[in-house]
């Protein structure tokens, strides 16, 4: 067995950020990672990062504006903790040679965003994640960081007296060799769990494996039914086209060729929070002014020379998966997932109320989302929680985390067990994962998407269901072990089975509509009965999942008072 203090299960922004913490205050740090860490979502991030480094803006509108857009459900501790990091936090980042694009000045260029009141978004033209997570890779291979490359996460050990976190089940994709590895801290940092809808914006590894077996663990998840529908996902893939286009000017368009957010929100416009702009669109293609499923986003009026400077991707992306030159033709869009605004949920610091779990990034719910994320505060939370989860794991460890906890190699053994069972089972007469995942993200797209009701729910459960009971029955062809992605592919279903359980069962509990959860039989938000966090528990006898509730954090800021959103 192998041992650290720090294990991080996920190599993106937030994962590779709470590793430079750990390092750098000399504790043993590793860092488990199921695909190289330059593959890693965080990568995929386009527009920026918000922060308040202008001297004309400040943290506490940064705070409001995200008190706001997460529709009043966001923890305001939390939420005003991020707002005053988030200036350090970019300056980190600049410190550590992340190339941000430059005003002439010299100092960081900064763009509108949505449901942001001024142009606080810091960008590295539209590649900001890619950007941002090769800086940190560089300081990891420059400390020496441990990392365990092509390891995928299988279950999360415990201390079997104490109930402490101790460790991590993993499987060599290369080798196919299982393994456990002990740790005094373990941190989750495996992002959001966007494949569960057919059609998402989330790379393929984005399947929640960090959320679910934290549940399975005994963590309790929080928030999982605000689900969050990107405005401009491309029509025929869902690829993301960033909110960046907007902040440079962009606009929607219907089939008539006419911008109609006016309607919808007549002070931002296209700079509405996502939630209103989705909505907006999905009812622009339902009254019949899109095609195939479709609006368009119209950038022509940019300009060759400004998209050949600060959208070069997102024309390339335009051309490659839709034939569309975006100088010449408005982009075919459509909402599509995105973003989990629920995860594991933290304490402001990080810590989960399992001892020695701890997450941050996607996978957390640290709550600084809500309801609704603001665009470019995702890549925000990963620096500013990656630091303080870092930093908090450091004292957890040399204060009362000091001491091992007990191993034992139950649980190894029984990870063993079930992928023997897997690959025993005859293909003849079982069910094809792909069959299995297609029934399900299908469904889940159709039923549990921008506009929600009891029917659709309902369909949106029993498929869930359905899903649950032939995971019993699935069954792989490849039997062997190197790099047996028929396998890995089917571990993760398992997950996503979890998840879309939590997930809708948390929505059709929810009566009301607020942020990116809209119940067409509730369209009000009913902030006297359901201001409070969903909390979803899996109950290991009955393999299933249970509801509870916990009260939103809230500071006393009069600023705060729930009010109409308006844009």
């Amino acid at each position: 067995m192998r041992q650290h203090d720090i294990l991080i299960i996920g190599a993106g922004l937030a994962g590779l950020r709470a590793a430079f913490e750990g390092i750098t205050a000399g504790l043993d740090t590793a860092v488990v990672t199921k695909v190289h860490p330059l593959r890693s979502h965080s990568c995929a991030a386009q527009g920026g990062v918000n922060a308040a480094i202008n001297e004309n803006d400040n943290w506490e509108d940064h705070a409001y504006d995200t008190v706001k857009g997460a529709d009043f459900i966001g923890d305001e501790d939390s939420i005003d903790l991020m707002c005053k990091e988030a200036p350090q936090a970019v300056l980190d980042l600049d410190d550590m040679g992340c190339p941000f694009s430059r005003e002439e000045d010299g100092s960081i260029s900064q763009r509108p965003f949505g449901g942001a009141n001024f142009p606080r978004t810091a960008y590295a033209a539209d590649r900001t994640g890619h950007a941002m997570l090769h800086t940190l890779w560089e300081q990891a291979i420059k400390l020496g960081t441990d990392i365990y490359e092509e390891y995928q996460l299988l279950k999360l050990c415990k201390d079997k007296t104490t109930g402490r976190v101790s460790g991590a089940v993993v499987i060599n994709i290369k080798t196919g060799e299982v393994e456990q590895i002990n740790a005094k801290a373990v941190m989750i940092a495996t992002g959001g769990f966007g494949r569960l809808f057919a059609s998402n914006t989330n790379a393929m590894i984005n399947t929640g494996d960090g959320v679910a077996l934290a549940m399975q663990a005994g963590a309790h998840a929080a928030d999982l039914e605000f689900v969050q529908f990107h405005p401009t996902g491309l029509r025929s893939s869902g690829l993301l086209i960033s909110e960046g286009v907007r902040g440079e000017g962009a606009y929607l368009i219907g089939k008539d060729g006419k911008r109609f957010m006016s309607k919808y929100a007549p002070n931002k416009l296209e700079l509405a929070s996502r939630d209103v702009v989705s909505r907006a669109e999905m009812t622009e293609i339902l009254n019949g002014n899109g095609v195939d499923g479709a609006i368009f986003l119209d950038v022509r009026h940019l300009g060759r020379d400004l998209i050949l400077e600060r959208l070069p991707q997102i024309r390339q992306l335009s051309i490659d998966y839709e034939g569309v030159d975006p100088i010449d033709d408005p982009i075919p869009v459509k909402p599509t997932c995105h973003y989990t605004m629920g995860g594991i949920r933290t304490s402001k610091l990080g810590m989960s109320h399992l001892e020695g779990l701890f997450a941050a990034g996607e996978s957390a719910c640290v709550s600084v989302h809500g309801g609704n994320r603001l665009g470019a505060n995702s890549l925000l939370e990963t620096i500013v929680f990656g630091k303080i989860t870092g930093k908090e794991m450091v004292r957890y460890i040399k204060e009362e985390g000091a001491k091992l906890p007990q191993i034992n190699g139950d649980e190894l053994a029984e990870v063993q067990r079930s992928i023997a069972d897997i690959k025993a089972r005859p293909a003849e007469s079982g069910i094809r994962p792909s069959v299995i995942r297609s029934e399900l993200t299908e469904s889940m797209n159709k039923n549990c998407s921008v506009f929600r009701d009891k029917e659709r729910l309902e369909k949106a459960m029993a498929s869930v269901l359905k899903a649950k009971e032939d995971y019993k029955k699935v069954c792989i062809d490849d039997k062997a072990d190197e790099f047996n992605t028929d396998l890995l592919t089917t571990l993760e279903l398992g997950n996503l089975i979890t998840l879309g359980e939590a997930t809708v069962a948390s929505a059709m509990a929810r009566h009301e509509s607020r942020g990116a959860h809209t119940r067409e039989e509730y369209p009000d938000r009913d902030d006297k009965n359901w201001r409070k966090h969903t909390l979803a528990i899996w109950n290991n006898e009955t393999k299933s999942v249970e509801l509870d509730y916990e009260d939103v954090r809230t500071t006393g800021n009069e600023r705060y008072i729930p009010v109409e959103r308006k844009y």
